[in-house]
């Protein structure tokens, strides 16, 4: 299960670095065109496109009459100079951050001495929920990550007048209705389960940029310039040193990001409905690509769109392994009512008569759903590869 799972994860990955780039590149370029908001949006495209691209066929929306086609790599253990395997290497990694993301919310939670503000002192914030300060913080923060929290410096009444500490808290409100460190758990997560794609991890610093973004720019979209000034200082007030990049809690950020988010307040505006418009298009192609199989350039006259229900791999004949050889092999077979691969024969092949015998014999051991008539000349193409 674990090497079924490490090679399905491996083989996805040049869709994932894909949709991974464009969402980086949005963020990097994009904003003034976009807005933050709309491009934090957008970051549900990215399962939303592994799922569909790996639907089964019998559940894809559109149905395509075109060959099926399966990779067939050679069952070797590739071994390090340390006696593991890549897949042991990984799950070995993959333990070791997430046991360290876990300690260091522990500690962090710890860390927080939290005191509960009493309603008394809650009159000028408007927010649902229990309030607590901390000595440990210098800027507000949502702490939690299916219950979320606010918790507050313990100096915020001297810090922060009543309008300004208004605007922060209506900000903080806007992580908690959306459940943002919920969000941000997931995606950290995730990226953690991919942690040897450099993507993933600058994907994610993207995503928490444009959490904070889409967040002021919510805050601020019918505000005043007043208003806007005194968020902007207290921007300023808030900015801290880089808390952990393993951390799911929603912050304020360094003074990096505080510079970059004065700059998109600065920047105003509501983006233009033309590049919304255009790129909405162009995610709606992609989107039903992923749902339609790769065209045959073999006669669809005789191509079915059928899929195993047991399938078994061919194996990869050791000389070719030994001789570093790669081939293709179509097959054409019929499927008897009883979903029972016959008259299985060789369409093409390259090189000729290497994998052959082995191809056939793995498609004599396939089953398939019973069907009242079956199926006559299905096609399907195994290709070897080594890498």
């Amino acid at each position: 299960m674990a090497y079924t799972s490490f090679n399905w994860l491996i083989e996805n990955q040049l869709l994932l670095s894909s949709l991974l780039l464009s969402f980086i590149l949005l963020e990097r370029f994009c904003l003034k065109l976009l807005k933050p908001d709309f491009v934090y949006k957008l970051v549900c495209l990215i399962p939303l496109s592994m799922v569909l691209a790996n639907l089964p066929s019998a559940m894809k929306p559109f149905e395509n009459n075109s060959i099926g086609y399966y990779l067939i790599k050679p069952n070797i253990d590739f071994v390090n100079d340390f006696g593991f395997t890549w897949l042991n290497i990984y799950l070995l990694v993959t333990t070791l951050l997430l046991t360290t993301a876990f300690v260091i919310h522990l500690r962090f939670a710890k860390s927080l001495r939290l005191i509960p503000v009493s309603r008394s002192q809650q009159q000028h914030i408007e927010i649902s929920g229990d309030i607590f300060t901390s000595p440990s913080i210098n800027s507000p923060m949502v702490v939690g990550i299916f219950k979320s929290t606010l918790v507050l410096p313990s100096a915020y009444e001297k810090q922060f007048s009543v309008s300004t500490l208004a605007l922060i808290i209506e900000h903080e409100s806007i992580h908690m209705r959306r459940k943002d460190n919920l969000a941000n758990a997931v995606f950290l997560m995730s990226t953690i389960f991919v942690w040897f794609n450099p993507l993933a991890w600058l994907a994610y610093a993207s995503f928490r940029r444009l959490q904070e973004l889409s967040c002021d720019q919510k805050v601020l979209q019918n505000k005043t310039l007043e208003q806007q000034v005194l968020y902007s200082k207290a921007l300023i007030d808030c900015a801290a040193s880089a808390l952990n990049r393993m951390m799911a809690y929603s912050h304020y950020g360094d003074k990096k990001m505080i510079l970059q988010r004065l700059t998109n307040i600065k920047r105003g505006g509501k983006g233009s409905g033309l590049a919304k418009g255009g790129l909405l298009l162009a995610a709606g192609l992609m989107l039903s690509s992923l749902v339609i199989a790769q065209p045959t350039a073999i006669d669809k006259s005789i191509a079915k769109d059928v899929r195993p229900i047991e399938r078994v791999p061919p194996v990869y004949p050791a000389h070719a392994v030994e001789q570093r050889l790669t081939g293709v092999v179509t097959l054409k077979y019929d499927i008897t009512t009883a979903g029972i691969p016959t008259n299985i024969s060789v369409v093409s092949a390259k090189p000729e008569r290497i994998f052959n015998r082995e191809a056939k014999k793995a498609l004599a051991q396939w089953k398939y759903s019973p069907s009242a008539q079956g199926h006559q000349d299905v096609l399907v193409q195994l290709e070897f590869a080594l890498d």
